[in-house]
């Protein structure tokens, strides 16, 4: 042990459990076919929209795991400090940091509502209606087919064990 690790203590990533997730949240949301093919728009709010997606699609699928839980706050933790990280990069002060953060937390929350009811609910028409108040479109693009591949995605993660969840083997 180093002079310096015994005079300031190990510094011990609680997130580290969490981080391969969190990549891979970011990578399924940044797949190509959300865009192309579902008209998601290729903007920092449309990719913010989608992380913000697949990460409540994620949140949701650990919330009924009791050994999961932990590691969604981990997760949670992830996406505040991305998402500082971002703000901060983008040139928003740091005044202003804490209350942009505090603003995208409650979007989280939102969303994170509106897509538990659109995926708990049979008709997917509600999936869309919550698509289509959150997640920036082209003009003339259809709601219901982001719906359709979220509810898709959320179907297939449902049947990964929890275990697989937190080892980020999703979405493949």
């Amino acid at each position: 042990m180093s002079f310096l690790t015994k005079l300031f203590g190990q510094s011990q990533d609680d997130r580290a459990v969490a981080r391969p997730l969190w990549h891979r949240t970011v990578e399924i949301a940044r797949e190509k076919e959300w865009y192309r093919d579902c008209g998601v728009a290729d903007t920092v709010a449309g990719r913010f929209d989608m992380i913000t997606l697949i990460l409540s699609i994620v949140m949701i699928r650990m919330e009924r795991d009791a050994e999961l839980v932990e590691p969604s706050v981990r997760l949670t933790e992830l996406f505040v400090e991305d998402m500082d990280g971002q703000l901060r990069e983008s040139g928003v002060g740091d005044v202003v940091v804490g209350k942009r953060m505090g603003q995208l937390m409650s979007v989280l929350g939102g969303r994170l509502g509106a897509y538990r009811e659109g995926l708990t609910n049979a008709d997917e028409a509600i999936m869309a209606d919550a698509v289509s108040r959150n997640v920036t479109l082209h003009e003339g693009s259809d709601p219901l087919l982001v719906a359709r591949r979220a509810r898709a995605f959320a179907a297939g993660l449902d049947l990964v064990p929890a275990y697989r969840v937190l080892d980020a083997e999703i979405g493949k």
